[in-house]
């Protein structure tokens, strides 16, 4: 059975805190920024060897635990991306990501959950350290969503850090409570 697209434009998380995760993007200071994509990668090496089996729906129409850490993976993958992609280029046009046909057609709910739970880790760290390289007169440099949404780097990262956040309250119970 197919879940169906999540098809809301989350960018309103830039204005007010998210009721469903407690994040709020606006609390962390800048250079806190790397510090939380960082903090990602160790709690979503937690998620997966919980009990029971990962992939494992909920419901029929929520994803597992193995598919959402293997949308987080590829979220920090993409995020680190178009930072670079704005650290490039002048305001460049963000392709259009379908996660909902990337999660099909790379089969989520069929991966190894170790390697998922290590790639979160890696790709976490990476986008930290991309994060933390970004200086401060590059911050203010812009990039495009497909749909016409502009974003700096800051209120990108902002942004991007809410998606791994939020699902690991989907697929925990958990609130975040730092930051």
């Amino acid at each position: 059975m197919d879940i169906p697209p999540d098809t809301k434009d989350w960018t309103w998380v830039l204005s007010r805190p998210c009721e469903e995760c407690g994040f709020d993007p606006r609390k962390p200071e800048r250079d806190e920024l790397q510090g939380i994509a960082a903090a990602l990668g160790t709690r979503w090496l937690t998620v997966l060897p919980a009990s029971g089996d990962p992939r494992e729906r909920p419901e029929p129409l929520v994803w597992s635990r193995l598919e959402y850490a293997c949308h987080v993976r590829d979220v920090l993958d993409l995020a680190d991306f178009r930072v670079h992609l704005m650290l490039a280029e002048e305001s460049p046009v963000f392709a259009n990501w379908d996660q909902d046909a990337t999660a099909v057609a790379e089969d989520y709910n069929a991966q190894d959950p170790q390697a998922v739970g290590n790639q979160i880790v890696e790709r976490a760290a990476v986008l930290s350290s991309t994060l933390e390289a970004v200086t401060a007169d590059q911050w203010g440099r812009e990039g495009i969503r497909s749909d016409g949404a502009r974003f700096t780097i800051e209120s990108f990262a902002r942004y991007l850090l809410h998606d791994p956040i939020h699902h690991l309250t989907d697929v925990t119970g958990e609130r975040w409570t730092d930051g």
